[in-house]
């Protein structure tokens, strides 16, 4: 069992950054391949990135890529989405993710989400 909280969401102009933390309780957190969703007002909710159990590979919706960055620490039980250059269209509810298999792309194959956290993008 994994638990998810997030946090370091907020309001920011466009063109801005924020980087959003995901804290894990456990001690298997690194067993885990990780992701980030997001969900806008009236829309589904839809893949941000994706890392795998080590850091080595990273996986990234065509939206975002090249602006944000997926990463973990496991000794800190963390994962993070430094997110540049921020778009109004950015503004979401961000969810972090834990899967035990299946796919980085569906949120259906995550296992367990954490509460999320907001960001505003302000043009």
């Amino acid at each position: 069992q994994v638990q998810l909280a997030e946090s370091g969401g907020g309001l920011v102009q466009a063109g801005g950054s924020l980087r959003l933390s995901c804290a894990a309780s456990g001690r298997t957190f690194s067993g885990y391949p990780m992701g980030w969703f997001r969900q806008a007002p009236g829309k589904e909710r839809e893949f941000v990135a994706g890392i795998n159990q080590s850091g080595g590979s990273r996986y990234y919706a065509d939206s975002v890529k090249g602006r944000f960055t997926i990463s973990r620490d496991n000794a800190k039980n963390t994962v993070y989405l430094q997110m540049n250059s921020l778009k109004p269209e950015d503004t979401a509810f961000y969810y972090c993710a834990a899967r035990v298999g299946g796919s980085y792309y569906y949120d259906s194959q995550y296992d367990y989400w954490g509460q999320g956290t907001q960001v505003t993008v302000s043009s």
